[in-house]
């Protein structure tokens, strides 16, 4: 989680909120690495789990990402855990929860979704207070 925060916190200088994610593989090995980058490529798909999971497909040169672990320091939207779900993702490790969007539990449960063909095992919680600070220092920052 702490290389996570570390990827967070390269968002804060292309003015995106500072969310990091990383996919480790059955080894340990970190195959993929990311960011938020919607204001810096201008992308609503630049989330950082989502150029994490690129980076890592890229990577294996295979979709499937089974017996690998994406961390990220905020828990996952609808559109990142839907993401997580397609790529088999096996265990999902999040910090901070997300009142307002989250979908590992927060306002929705996608990854725990028993219609759905796949289902990681997550961890959620870690370093939470590191992560929520991250993101309080950001928009405080916003709003002055």
């Amino acid at each position: 989680m702490q290389a996570a925060l570390t990827e967070a916190r390269f968002a804060l200088s292309t003015g995106d909120v500072p969310v990091g994610a990383l996919v480790v593989d059955e080894a340990g090995e970190v195959i993929g690495r990311g960011r938020n980058v919607r204001e810096r490529d201008h992308d609503p798909t630049g989330h950082a789990e989502v150029v994490a999971l690129r980076q890592a497909a890229a990577a294996r040169g295979s979709w499937r990402l089974d017996g690998c672990t994406l961390v990220v320091t905020l828990e996952p939207c609808t559109m990142c855990a839907g993401a997580i779900v397609l790529a088999r993702v096996s265990r999902l490790v999040f910090g901070a929860y997300d009142e307002k969007a989250g979908a590992v539990g927060s306002l929705w449960d996608v990854v725990r979704d028993r219609r759905l063909n796949h289902r990681p095992e997550v961890l959620a919680g870690v370093l939470a207070n590191e992560a929520t600070a991250l993101l309080d220092e950001f928009f405080a920052e916003q709003r002055r």
